[in-house]
């Protein structure tokens, strides 16, 4: 399966006229390895803390090699307090730094939920404007393999849900490369939502993204894939599923627009929109739960715009079952949307014509 995902987006690449006729292959890990290191060196105000980000190299071998490079004062090992170092970081932007602050897992965040939203996202609209916290939030975030429901949980439609907050939530390289230096660049808190199945995949990368200056714009869509007879918007690890799906639909003729929203907060509606419209049929993928999820904003947003009088068939949302996750491997991958679900929603809503 993911020698069919890197083939899909090498073709979807490859097509691009700012890309390289031959691109290098570039992990998502040293891709946010990288940004960490060029923005660490671009700027002495950004500094790494979390659990054996340090010595360690990091619990997925992110920050490898950067306490080697930048020292204790740069790159910090904390103790096992999410609410004590998430504060300390908080602090230490209010006082004019940069953290980056990593969670070994975003599940352990709701150990430090009151410092993320109470203290970093309220804090420009509670002081009148006058003290900002330019804060990035990352680490791996939903569900990985065999870690059951305590470790498997989305974040995203949580943290989107706060205002004060940017939240992002990229797919490959260049969306980790690209919004992890935007992200630490930004004035405002920003919770950096990656995928841990997602660290070990290769995308092809060419010189534009891998300068020192590529940053992408937070709040921008991409679409992955061209298409005209059905949208399909998808974030993070779920943009593989919707990329797999689409193919298996081209196949049968349906050419699938696949957008990958890579920011939840804000939310990229204009291209959302403007795909929807074309295509008149619209089908969400995300591997969080579906009450209030990030498809049920997506619906919201369709139904509160003209863009709602081109739909031919109502929106059809594909998340995770509404279950605590399983820790068996045959049920967590049936409480995971497969390609087969996002095939089957598609010929659902479509009313197998096209």
């Amino acid at each position: 399966m993911l020698s069919t995902v890197r083939a899909i987006t090498k073709r979807a690449f490859s097509t691009s006229p700012k890309n390289l006729a031959a691109a290098a292959q570039l992990t998502v890990r040293d891709a946010l390895n990288t940004a960490l290191d060029e923005e660490m060196a671009r700027d002495e105000r950004v500094f790494l803390l979390g659990e054996e980000v340090a010595q360690y190299d990091g619990a997925y071998k992110v920050s490898r090699g950067l306490w080697k490079k930048y020292g204790d004062k740069r790159v910090i090992d904390t103790p096992i307090t999410e609410m004590g170092f998430a504060g300390i970081a908080v602090g230490a932007a209010m006082a004019g730094l940069r953290p980056v602050c990593e969670f070994m897992t975003f599940n352990f965040s709701m150990q430090a939920i009151d410092q993320v939203i109470n203290s970093a996202a309220k804090t420009f609209y509670m002081s009148a404007g006058a003290v900002n916290v330019p804060i990035v939030f990352r680490g791996p975030n939903g569900a990985a393999a065999g870690v059951a429901a305590q470790h498997s949980q989305c974040f995203a439609a949580w943290y989107a849900h706060c205002p004060g907050l940017k939240v992002i939530s990229p797919y490959d390289c260049e969306d980790c490369r690209g919004l992890l230096k935007a992200a630490i660049r930004d004035p405002d808190p920003v919770v950096f939502l990656e995928n841990e199945i997602m660290y070990g995949i290769s995308f092809p990368v060419n010189d534009q993204i891998m300068s020192k200056d590529f940053v992408l714009p937070i709040g921008k869509a991409k679409i992955m894939r061209p298409g005209k007879h059905v949208t399909i918007v998808a974030h993070s690890k779920a943009v593989e599923t919707s990329l797999l799906a689409a193919a298996e639909l081209a196949k049968k003729g349906i050419e699938a627009e696949v957008i990958n929203l890579r920011s939840i907060r804000p939310l990229d509606t204009d291209t959302i929109f403007k795909s929807v419209q074309k295509t008149n049929y619209l089908v969400t993928v995300e591997q969080g739960w579906p009450q209030s999820g990030v498809g049920a904003e997506i619906c919201a947003r369709i139904m509160e715009d003209e863009t709602f009088f081109h739909l031919d068939a109502p929106v059809w949302r594909v998340a995770g079952v509404d279950v605590p996750m399983p820790y068996t491997k045959s049920l967590e991958i049936a409480a995971l949307p497969q390609p087969s679900d996002v095939i089957q929603a598609v010929d659902k809503i479509l009313g197998k014509k096209k």
